[in-house]
């Protein structure tokens, strides 16, 4: 396969991916494929920033509405999830001899370094994968939004949204089986259809800095390689559609 036409690449991955479809956790099969995945771009030249998500096990905002926890700590609750989650996908890289550091934005000292700009740079620039864990270290943000926040400040020239679904769908496709896939869109287009496939403050964030999205199917192997090396797959979100 051809080099990545990208020299530095944020990849956002659901928590989703770390467990079997419908399931809970961790799954140890779902997690190998995913860091095999991750391992085989690097060697397709990009630097590698990934920031992960909670949800295979624990969604702030939705537990908030059915517990009497509150959003704040609910989303404090979420963020610490993700660290669990780049910590397995660290272990799990360095066994493939992928160097890796879980740098978050929340300080877990044993576990991982706080997350500071510069020192995520140095990181990326000697070809180590950097796992962005902790969310931004606010309540109320998305991990979509910490990933185009991350991108942003990194200067990623891309952003991977890796998903369970094709694209971005002019509606659900688990509800309507003829919603319509759509193979580009610009930021805009995606603000006002009220497309809810990335959160609308991440949207708009990568559209003030200029960093096009591709979102894709992760489940499906080799897409991730295919749009660093600039073939069509999923949906590409940028300035014009």
């Amino acid at each position: 396969m051809a080099a990545s036409k990208y020299r530095r690449v944020l990849l956002k991955l659901s928590g989703e991916s770390f467990c079997r479809p419908g399931e809970f956790g961790i799954d140890g099969a779902a997690l190998e494929s995913l860091a095999e995945r991750i391992a085989e771009i690097c060697k397709l030249g990009p630097q590698i920033a990934v920031v992960v998500g909670a949800g295979n096990f624990l969604r702030g905002e939705s537990f908030s509405k059915t517990t009497h926890i509150p959003r704040n700590t609910a989303d404090y609750m979420g963020m610490l999830a993700t660290i669990i989650n780049a910590c397995a996908l660290q272990e799990t890289l360095e066994k493939l001899g992928q160097p890796t550091r879980v740098l978050s934005a929340i300080e877990v000292a044993a576990m991982c370094e706080p997350f500071i700009r510069r020192k995520a740079l140095w990181h990326l620039e000697h070809n180590r994968v950097v796992i962005l864990a902790g969310g931004t270290g606010n309540p109320f943000f998305t991990t979509d939004t910490c990933a185009a926040l991350r991108a942003s400040e990194l200067e990623a020239k891309l952003l991977v949204k890796a998903t369970k679904v094709d694209g971005v769908y002019s509606e659900d496709p688990a509800k309507n089986p003829q919603a319509q896939l759509f193979e580009n869109l610009s930021y805009d287009d995606v603000l006002t259809r009220n497309l809810r496939i990335i959160d609308h403050a991440a949207v708009s964030l990568c559209r003030d800095n200029n960093i096009p999205i591709i979102v894709l199917n992760i489940f499906k192997r080799g897409n991730i390689a295919k749009a660093l090396c600039g073939e069509r797959v999923g949906t590409l979100i940028c300035a014009k559609s």
